[in-house]
This record gives C-alpha cells, structure tokens and sequence, in this order.
C-alpha cells in the first residue's frame, strides 16, 4: 500500500499547556479524521524550535525537516495543513517547501498538497467563507454581554500584506450584525487604540477579553493579559473600563478544530480546498 501521511505545522509554543491544549488538540481530531494516515507535527517558529530543545531536550521538526524525513522514509502521498490565522509569513514558509517539491528535481512525491489557514477565502465564485466559518466557531466561547459590555480580540498581526485579514475579519462581524465585537493586532492593523475609540464612542463600560491566536501563549498572557502598562488590559484600564480575561487559544475551541479538518478535507478533495499538488 501507498504510504500516506499528514504534516500539522503550527507557529509552535514553548507553553507545554497551550501545547497540550491547542496544538496537539487539534493534531488528535485530525488523527481521529484520518486514521489511515500517519500524522506528524512540525513548527515553522526556529526560535521557538531552540528553546524547546535547549530549556526541555525536545526536538521538533521545521516544516522542512517533517517533509524530508517523510521522503526518507517512502511516503508517496503527503498533506500538509497549516494551523496558522492567516496565509503571512509563517505560512509562505511552508508554501515554498512545498512548491519546491512538486516544482523542484526531487520529484519525491507521487502527491503533496498544502491546505490553507483559518482565515483565506472569503466566500468568491465556489470557494468557502472562511471569515463567516470562523465567526460561527466563535460564537460557542463567547459569553452574554450585556449593553454596555464589549468583546475585544487580539490578533498578532505583521507588516505582511496578508495581516489585512485581521481588518476584513472586523467587516464580517459588522455584517454579521455583531456589533459588541472588536479586533484589534498587537502588531499591524487596526490598532488597540482605534478599538478603544470605538468603545468610548459606543460607552461601553467593560471588556473581555479574548485571544484570537491558535495558542495563548506569550502574547496572550504578557502583551494581551499581563500587568505592564503597555499590555492591553492595562491599557484598557488607564481608559476607564473594567477589563476581563480569557485566557484560552483558538485551538481549545472544538469548532475552530472541526474547521481545520475540513480544510484539510477540502485540500485533498481539491474542490473547495487551496492546494497545489503534483500528481
């Protein structure tokens, strides 16, 4: 039989619990959905890769490294699926490993496909809504606000043109008549601040919140959640509002897990999904 297997590849964490939770939750469902494939996990973050290494003597693979050991070992048919919020950076990294296999001299496999993040299409000609999906996910961890009370997530954000999704997704709650819902990116757009002026324009008086990152690791607990002036709980604070906490990654929520399944099913069905394959 055709060796067949599936790369997970994450940012990566050096949080053992958000791994736990959030990582190697989501690998189980992918594992419990295909259980005819050998499933293995790898992390684009190299910094992360280090420090896991060096503080607990555990190795993790990059992206390049799973997918070359998968060639030594005679896998023929090979899925990759990102468990990244949108297509930046770290997912062109895995892109162009893959590109290079089915482009590339190697010809090592008879089919490797990459699926797509959380957030990619967002509903054009026969292609899925990710950004709706993702919303509904949503809604099973969120709380009942009251009038005066507002949700605020973080994302991480970046100068990468993909980072545009984080504001795009901000347009589908609107449209989704979600008005109590914020995004705000500790690093790109839109701002905490813009966010700020838009809870003292609407006078709402407490905040929760929520990470919209697969993990709750160190941005969530330290730039989201911690005590420094510059966190955004401080921030939100020194504005006037009461400020709660959710301190729990995507990756716990089993919707947003369900959600990566099946685009990992939409990779291999080559329909709805975003792949490039060889065959």
């Amino acid at each position: 039989m055709m060796k067949k297997a599936i790369v997970v590849v994450s940012f990566g964490t050096t949080y053992q619990e958000g791994l736990r939770l959030n990582i190697e939750s989501v690998e189980n469902k992918i594992k419990a959905n295909f259980p005819e494939y050998e499933v293995r996990r790898a992390f684009t973050s190299r910094i992360v890769i280090k420090r896991l290494a060096a503080r607990d003597g555990i190795h993790i693979d990059t992206e390049t490294e799973a997918i070359q050991r998968l060639e030594d070992e005679g896998y023929k048919e090979v899925y990759v699926q990102p468990l990244h919020v949108v297509g930046g950076e770290e997912y062109d990294k895995i892109k162009k490993i893959v590109v290079q296999y089915i482009h590339g001299h190697q010809k090592a496999f008879d089919k490797i496909v990459i699926g797509r993040p959380l957030l990619y299409y967002t509903g054009q000609e026969d292609r899925p809504d990710d950004y709706v999906e993702a919303i509904e996910a949503l809604t099973a961890q969120l709380p009942k606000v009251e009038s005066k009370e507002a949700i605020v997530f973080m994302g991480h954000g970046g100068i990468h043109p993909a980072n545009t999704a984080y504001a795009a997704l901000q347009m589908k709650i609107e449209e989704a008549g979600l008005n109590h819902i914020f995004v705000y990116t500790v690093e790109g757009f839109p701002p905490l601040e813009s966010v700020i002026a838009k809870l003292k324009k609407r006078d709402i008086k407490k905040v929760i919140l929520m990470p919209f990152m697969l993990v709750a690791g160190d941005h969530v607990n330290n730039d989201m959640a911690g005590d420094d002036e510059d966190s955004a709980k401080s921030q939100l604070v020194k504005a006037g509002f009461t400020v709660d906490v959710y301190l729990h990654g995507l990756g716990e929520n089993t919707k947003i897990q369900d959600l990566y399944v099946q685009h990992l099913k939409d990779a291999m069905s080559q329909k709805a999904g975003h792949g490039i394959c060889r065959h």
